[in-house]
């Protein structure tokens, strides 16, 4: 409609007040011509003459152009009502023409703008801080049905649950299957196993505090090998968060799971998409708390700028003895401490761009962890615990490439790789190396699916090998493992995760003839709301 009001003036002034139907006709027909132009070329020839360079009679003509329009403005209705359906379906075509297959930015963004709305009051209610991305409420099964998230949200209070439920199975034939209580491997036997969140918030900054929030969480899960796990239930997190100083520091501290903290160990970042997958033991062995293994933490973050970051934490440990020691001796997770557990020292820093037009998604960080909780000493395992142990850890994702640059500028694809060491004297895994290459949104039919092709090798501690072998067992020093999964988003809140890993020596150190390699076959499903 901008375009058929500014070609009005240009051809009024040829006109009558009242225009003969021959007059109309010619009305139309330059309507449709000035839409067809658009409107960048009539502001252009609009602009061609200075204000200050008009003759008397330029203006004269102005004056008497812009009276005609405004009495041909009041004329005929239906006039003007076709002219604008002519002219609104000329421009139309002419936005149209450029892309047809894929439309206009402008149609893209009204319909991401249409479909978050509706949720945009909760979005200050979902959990804050940390890395890992878990769906929003749009993305849930329950969404906001019966108007009970926002009855909810207008007292300040949000919440997300999940469960998590997982099948994996080695293919191969002759994989020495055994009793669970005997089994040496995740998949050796059919292996299940349910994990259970449910997380609530309440929004502080109601309160004028920046930022404010409080968290708690509870977890519960449930393995049929219980080295997976253990079976557990109880607190997941409960935390506090806040920014200082315009969003440039921001504190987290309570009962904390750092995992969601620091080194970003999940495959393109979604908890949706990595129901299982790679990671390392390094970050657990050196004391990190996780999920199922909360701990007391004071977390602070300082932003430089929007990209430049550094993130520090001083943590209770988990347990020298390993995360299902851990587990077992603190099920509930609200324990101030287990035994031999001391302080976690960690820092990491980070340069980080999220995925827009034009510019690519981006994060670098490493970090460096130190520990002073009690070790076995692997190089002398008689002699007494020692009250020492690091770590380290340098990761990189970049999107390779944007599939969909004016729409969704994270689907693409992804690159990285992770580097991780420790101590062979305190740690069981003393070096673990990752590759991956991982898609988003890669088919416009399926915008919200994931891929992922993950290399990774886990080399152990040499005392630990030299130990093992010294005994008499058959010994690997690495365990090597490619792994494929596609993660389909079925429906809001819903994913379906399909999975196929071999796996060189699944086991830890020691190994048989028959369990020297693994087929894994995975499936999971994700179900938020």
């Amino acid at each position: 409609m901008k375009s058929l009001n500014s070609a009005r003036p240009s051809t009024a002034s040829v006109f009558s007040v009242r225009p003969s139907t021959r007059q109309r006709g010619i009305v139309v027909a330059l309507s449709l011509a000035a839409s067809l132009v658009g409107g960048s070329a009539l502001a252009q020839a609009a602009n061609v003459a200075s204000p200050k360079s008009d003759t008397a009679d330029e203006v004269a003509k102005r004056t008497v152009q812009k009276r005609t329009a405004s009495a041909a403005k009041f004329g005929d209705r239906r006039e003007k009502r076709a002219a604008s359906l002519v002219g609104s379906s000329a421009l139309a075509q002419n936005i149209n023409t450029p892309n047809p297959k894929s439309g206009s930015a402008d149609k893209v963004a009204r319909s991401k703008t249409k479909e978050i709305a509706p949720f945009a009051k909760f979005e200050n209610l979902r959990i804050k801080g940390m890395w890992v991305s878990i769906p929003g409420p749009a993305d849930t099964v329950d969404q906001d049905k019966g108007g009970f998230r926002s009855a909810l949200a207008d007292v300040g209070i949000g919440y997300v649950g999940w469960t998590q439920n997982s099948f994996a199975n080695n293919l191969l034939p002759n994989a020495a299957r055994s009793t669970i209580a005997n089994q040496l491997y995740n998949g050796q036997n059919p292996t299940f196993n349910t994990v259970n969140y449910l997380w609530v918030t309440y929004d502080l900054s109601r309160f004028g505090i920046p930022d404010g929030q409080i968290i708690v969480g509870t977890e519960q899960q449930s393995w049929t090998w219980q080295p997976g796990g253990p079976d557990r239930w109880g607190i997941s997190t409960m935390a506090y968060y806040q920014t200082f100083f315009d969003r440039k520091v921001e504190l987290k501290l309570g009962y904390l799971a750092n995992q969601n903290e620091f080194a970003g160990t999940l495959v393109g970042g979604n908890a949706g998409a990595n129901v299982f997958g790679p990671s390392s033991n390094i970050l657990y062995q050196g004391g990190m708390s996780n999920n199922p293994a909360p701990t007391p933490a004071i977390d602070l973050k300082y932003n430089f700028d929007e990209r430049l970051y550094n993130r520090a934490t001083i943590q209770r440990s988990l347990s020298p003895d390993g995360q299902f020691t851990q587990v077992t001796q603190n099920p509930t997770g609200l324990d101030w401490s287990t035994p031999n557990a001391g302080l976690l020292l960690l820092d990491e820093a980070g340069y980080r761009t999220k995925a827009a037009a034009g510019s690519p998604d981006t994060w670098l960080r490493s970090g460096v962890g130190f520990n002073n909780s009690h070790y076995v000493n692997l190089a002398n395992p008689t002699q007494p615990r020692v009250d020492q142990n690091s770590f380290y850890y340098v990761a990189a994702d970049r999107q390779l490439w944007q599939t969909d640059v004016q729409g969704t500028a994270s689907r693409g694809i992804y690159g990285g790789f992770s580097v991780m060491g420790a101590p062979p004297d305190r740690n069981k895994v003393s070096q673990y190396y990752e590759l991956r290459v991982y898609a988003k949104g890669l088919f416009d039919s399926r915008p919200k699916d994931q891929i992922a092709i993950v290399a990774t090798d886990t080399v152990w501690s040499n005392f630990a090998v030299a130990a093992a072998a010294a005994k008499g067992s058959l010994v690997h020093r690495d365990s090597k493992a490619i792994s494929g999964t596609y993660t389909a988003h079925l429906a809001p809140g819903i994913y379906l995760n399909l999975g196929v890993s071999y796996i060189d020596h699944p086991t830890s150190i020691t190994y048989t003839p028959q369990t020297g390699h693994a087929l894994n076959f995975s499936a999971s499903t994700a179900v938020f709301f």
